[in-house]
């Protein structure tokens, strides 16, 4: 994984959330709270799912194929999209159904937690404190590429999977500990073990809906973002900043990768050059596109004329430049 700060927030998080699985799988035995064992799957979800982004960044920094002839950097939101996956299956519907089977339990036999009682709000207050450390990793590594993007804006305008997969499971974490010690708290205080599915539920249904945001949020990027707006611009700019191109007639970008951006155009150029000049025209455009934007890897320039009759047609409406229709 070419990103050092996502690959960083990202061993964080499998390092804690790894300990933390371990320490709530062993409070949920001695006191077989339906909290701490959803909260035991979900640690344990979120461990798998940092180790399959770890192991998505290194299977996209394979060399291209004949067959796969633009490389493997797509193979890292392949990852992120099957961790929402494991999260919505392993996580949100598990902690559904032990609360179903917590609540139902319950009607025939009620009673709180009724032996190591000061185990799991102990293990909870813990898991808290690690977790913020885990998320304030999170943070940190977000906000030195985040810019002067809002939170939101990040999350569903990154083209890195890592960081935001990161930064909405350490999110749930924290949430879904606060839900298991609200949950394991009035369940000690009331002996009631209906206030135990109460929390157990707010867990699936955080993770649910945390999956769900992952997985459309992955499925853009699985399906072809464009490159971001600020890119694109130094991308327009650097076309047509010298000689050689005096319009773009049109252009489309789409990442390939998170570090990775195919950009396709078609310029006008002048009628009198020729394809010698054409030729090395098209060159130095694409050196300045490479020295603009580093990603732009894979660059196709198609030269063309431009049709100053079809200029003054009604520009249409879409993205990416002018309509094609402006050229011969």
């Amino acid at each position: 994984m070419s990103s050092g700060g996502g690959t960083k927030a990202v061993v964080a998080a499998l390092l804690a959330n790894t300990g933390i699985a371990i320490t709530k799988f062993i409070a949920f035995l001695l006191t077989q709270s339906s909290s701490m064992l959803a909260e035991s799957i979900h640690s344990v979800a979120d461990a798998g799912n940092q180790a399959l982004l770890l192991l998505g960044g290194r299977r996209a920094t394979r060399a291209a194929t004949p067959q796969h002839p633009f490389g493997y950097g797509r193979e890292r939101y392949i990852y992120a999209f099957i961790v929402s996956i494991v999260l919505f299956s392993v996580g949100g519907l598990f902690a559904l159904y032990e609360a179903y089977h917590k609540w139902h339990e319950q009607r025939e036999h009620p009673g709180g937690i009724d032996s190591w009682q000061w185990v799991p709000v102990v293990v909870l207050l813990v898991a808290i404190v690690l977790e913020s450390f885990s998320l304030r990793t999170a943070v940190v590594e977000s906000n030195a590429v985040r810019g002067r993007a809002t939170w939101k804006q990040f999350i569903r305008g990154s083209r890195q999977p890592e960081l935001p997969v990161v930064l909405l499971e350490d999110i749930g974490a924290l949430l879904g500990l606060v839900f298991a010690l609200i949950g394991v708290s009035m369940t000690l205080v009331t002996d009631n073990g209906y206030w135990d599915a109460a929390g157990t539920a707010m867990i699936g249904l955080l993770l649910v809906a945390i999956a769900i945001i992952l997985a459309i949020e992955t499925k853009s990027l699985l399906l072809g973002e464009s490159a971001t707006p600020e890119d694109v611009r130094k991308i327009e700019q650097a076309i047509t900043e010298g000689p050689e191109a005096s319009r773009i007639i049109h252009m489309k970008t789409m990442h390939l990768g998170p570090e990775e951006v195919l950009v396709a155009a078609k310029i006008a150029v002048d009628p009198t050059e020729s394809a010698d000049e054409i030729a090395h025209g098209i060159n130095t455009v694409e050196e300045r596109i490479r020295a603009a934007v580093p990603m732009a890897r894979v660059i196709y320039l198609e030269p063309d004329i431009y049709s100053t009759e079809a200029a003054k047609q009604p520009p249409k409406t879409g993205t990416g430049g002018p309509s094609p229709e402006t050229a011969h």
